[in-house]
């Protein structure tokens, strides 16, 4: 298909949606993009205060499409994961103290290891640069805020996307992921019955000097909590605990603070305020494959992970590039989505093992299992080239 009769329809304005959009604009300059999206144009997300963290490459597209602030942004120096005791044999305890694992941006080379910002720091300005991009070539790109996406229905060579009228398209790409507990479930599905507790906490600074751009990771014997550094100082949190014995919903916030206090890593610094705290489901909701005919799935509408790693935005983004680079070099769109399998396929399902493998273990009552994870933890810190791999994997994914 020739690139200029190309007519690519992009389902949602999250920040995979608005990337992808962004990124075919430029790569495809002759093809035309439409962007639809439920919100209304002049809504502002930009208040948003999710928290999301962004691996290095994930900032470095950003960077490329002009949608990057630098300014609103805490970058990740180093990231540290430990294993809250009881989780080594008493003998490997005394003998080398409690395991950890720290990446380091200087060890690998690199200025930051990934960065931290609100969900309105990253979609506001993707947006402005999406319209001003429309607003250049507005017989090219168009935006169809405030009009929800009813149906997809795949036709020969084709898509009819339904969004108040129908219309045909050459490509349909689903970013509209949503949560897990909002979900239809997908080919491969896994209810953790683990919760997700996410919110915000502040540090006592008279406590000692705090390592700042450190984002912390500590297995517990509930499952994962991590705190992500803020450009405030403070630290976005997710909790995970089982669902059937929510050890956190009855706590009031000093009970939750002094929790908090007891599990992380004294390195962590005094956490002394929490903010209120909100509860996702947590599972894993997967496509087997991204293309279905003309219409491809990417981000959360293809993978829904356990937020254990923090990659599930990073690799969305990843299946933004890797689409849109693929159809800039191939005008057979066809051809394109049958290799964008085997192209996408290792970095996708690598990550989707991993996670689904550590969110699993928290739920092994196998003796043992905390003392095999803590062993990994020591293991990953001693040998170097091997924590270098995982790092590189955490900051561009699997090439």
């Amino acid at each position: 298909m020739d690139e200029s009769t190309l007519q690519i329809a992009v389902i949602g304005a999250g920040p995979v949606g608005l990337a992808l959009a962004l990124q075919a604009a430029r790569a495809l300059p002759a093809a035309g993009v439409t962007l639809f999206d439920a919100r209304a144009a002049d809504k502002d997300v930009s208040g948003d205060p999710r928290t999301l963290a962004l691996s290095l490459g994930s900032v470095q597209l950003l960077e490329r499409l002009g949608a990057w602030r630098a300014e609103r942004a805490q970058p990740i120096l180093e990231v540290h994961v430990s294993q809250q005791a009881p989780s080594m044999p008493v003998l490997w305890g005394g003998l080398f103290g409690e395991p950890c694992l720290r990446i380091r941006a200087i060890d690998e080379a690199v200025p930051l290891l990934g960065a931290v910002l609100s969900y309105g720091a990253i979609v506001a300005p993707l947006q402005q640069v999406w319209m001003a991009a429309q607003a250049a070539e507005p017989k090219r790109l168009h935006s169809r805020f405030g009009e929800p996406v009813a149906a997809l229905k795949n036709l020969e060579r084709g898509v009819e996307v339904d969004a108040g009228i129908a219309e045909r398209f050459d490509l349909a790409i689903v970013a509209e992921g949503g949560v897990f507990a909002d979900q239809a479930r997908k080919a491969v599905a896994h209810d953790y019955r683990q919760t997700a507790w996410v919110g915000r906490v502040g540090f006592d600074e008279t406590c000692g000097r705090r390592e700042r751009g450190v984002a912390f990771e500590r297995f517990t014997r509930h499952g994962p909590a991590a705190l992500l550094p803020l450009k405030d100082g403070g630290a976005g949190l997710v909790w995970c605990v089982p669902s059937d014995d929510d050890p956190v919903r009855e706590l009031d916030d000093a009970q939750r603070v002094a929790v908090l206090n007891s599990i992380f890593h004294p390195d962590t610094g005094r956490i002394a305020s929490i903010s209120p705290l909100k509860p996702f489901a947590l599972g894993l909701n997967a496509e087997r494959t991204l293309a279905d005919g003309r219409t491809v799935r990417i981000g959360n509408a293809a993978q829904t992970l356990h937020p254990v790693a923090g990659q599930g935005l990073n690799l969305g983004l990843r299946d933004a590039f890797e689409l849109v680079q693929a159809l800039s070099r191939h005008h057979d769109v066809d051809a394109v989505l049958r290799r964008l399998e085997w192209q996408r396929g290792p970095d996708r399902w690598a990550m989707i093992a991993a996670t689904d493998f550590l969110a699993r273990s928290f739920t092994w009552k196998l003796p043992g299992a905390g003392a095999a994870r803590g062993l990994g933890i020591a293991a990953l810190q001693a040998l170097g080239p091997v924590r270098s791999a995982l790092a590189r994997q955490m900051m561009f994914g699997s090439r």
